[in-house]
């Protein structure tokens, strides 16, 4: 089983360490691409404009700051670089030593500035969304969607995988979908569901925190995966189709 996870918007910087080695991250394939995506980055950031370039507000700046700077800056397990909703309720730091060796092998977090990361790979707090495009390589999720799809084949071969990603980050990487789940949040009131964006995040987290903790064998197909789920919260389990994933419905009372 293996984890897809979208990364915080916010990070959080590492207090010390050495920066980050390219070389030293999953996925050694991507390092020609991450370095290119890097330098576009730092250039976009030194601009005057890189808060409009970036689409974030003026509260960034500090944080986009950081981006010309990221082969000094300190870097640390992506598990700790990554916060909020969603990193709360994984809640990493509470997992047993034998459940965090689970979670540095199963949860990988597909990311605009490096592609993919495991969750132990030593990261800089960094600013930068799937959704944006930078110069000489367009919008990231259309740049990494082959680079990912060729790097991740192998390491993704066997696997269950439950995607946790948001639409945006799901765009840059779309495995074979017979293999894959992707994970809805729902809530219902008389008979009314609603999709939900802050609860989405949280229960994703707790999905991915019981995947982990629960006791007996990861599953291995989309029906395990829901009878896990079920020990937990009301779920639905719809079927894939060649091209399009299966789905998790998770149902939470409105």
């Amino acid at each position: 089983m293996l984890i897809l996870l979208p990364p915080s918007e916010g990070k959080t910087p590492a207090g010390s360490g050495a920066p980050v080695d390219l070389n030293g991250l999953h996925f050694p394939e991507l390092t020609a691409a991450r370095q290119s995506v890097a330098q576009a980055l730092a250039a976009v950031s030194a601009h005057e404009d890189a808060l409009a370039r970036l689409g974030v507000g003026a509260s960034l700046a500090k944080e986009v700051h950081r981006n010309t700077l990221l082969d000094l800056e300190p870097a640390a397990p992506a598990h700790t670089i990554y916060t909020g909703v969603l990193y709360d309720a994984l809640g990493y730091n509470t997992l047993t030593p034998t459940q965090k060796r689970k979670a540095d092998d199963a949860v990988v977090v597909v990311s605009g500035l490096w592609g993919a990361v495991g969750f132990a790979d030593r990261i800089p707090a960094y600013r930068l969304s799937m959704s944006v495009g930078l110069p000489g390589l367009g919008k990231l999720a259309s740049y990494w969607k082959p680079r990912l799809a060729e790097a991740l084949a192998a390491h993704a071969a066997g696997h269950l995988l439950v995607d946790c990603r948001s639409s945006t980050y799901a765009a840059a990487w779309v495995p074979d979908p017979g293999r894959t789940v992707a994970v809805n949040v729902f809530t219902e009131r008389d008979g009314t569901r609603k999709v939900v964006s802050h609860f989405a995040k949280h229960t994703r987290g707790e999905l991915a925190r019981h995947l982990l903790t629960r006791r007996g064998n990861a599953p291995q197909t989309p029906e395990q995966l829901a009878t896990a789920a079920g020990e937990k919260w009301d779920v639905e389990l719809v079927a894939g189709t060649a091209r399009k994933a299966h789905a998790l419905n998770i149902i939470l009372a409105g």
